[in-house]
């Protein structure tokens, strides 16, 4: 028994993946990620958080893409940092393509905001095309109202549906 419990961590084995030159998962260290809360297309400001992100010991940072100019920024912003970017996708498959053709090492994605396969099947394609991880977050928000219906609720079946 350690005399910090607490900080002893129990690691689940899981698969090793690469977003850019960070390896996360398996044995890799714990990585640590941050976000920015500039307007994305502020690419002055944001290229300036991102830095001071990294200087306090960050390995990812994620930036929000809620608009196609927001994507786009990322392409200038990659020019001036050396740490990998997740785009943090809002509701459009079209932000996700062009962050991963931006710059962008992986996109954070809820596929229930996406839309239909084909368009998931087209983020993928880009992704993998530009050698992109890509992370499925989903949450309550963004359950459709069928899957709610049959769940009635919020809960992880739903979530997994």
């Amino acid at each position: 028994m350690s005399i910090r419990p607490f900080r002893d961590i129990k690691r689940r084995k899981t698969k090793i993946i690469k977003v850019g030159n960070v390896l996360v998962g398996g044995n890799n260290p714990i990585t640590v990620q941050s976000m920015t809360n500039t307007l994305t297309t502020d690419i002055t400001a944001t290229i300036k958080q991102i830095q001071e992100i990294q200087n306090e010991g960050a390995d990812l940072v994620r930036v929000s893409c809620p608009d196609e100019s927001s994507s786009k920024a990322l392409k200038e912003i990659t020019k001036h940092i050396n740490i990998p970017i997740i785009a943090d996708i809002h509701f459009h498959y079209k932000r996700a393509i062009e962050a991963s053709e931006n710059g962008a090492k992986c996109l954070r994605i809820n596929p229930g905001n996406i839309g239909d396969k084909q368009k998931i099947y087209e983020v993928l394609s880009a992704a993998k095309n530009n050698g992109c991880s890509i992370r499925v977050g989903v949450n309550a928000g963004s359950l459709e109202k069928d899957i709610l219906e049959k769940y009635k609720e919020p809960c992880p079946e739903a979530l997994v549906e």
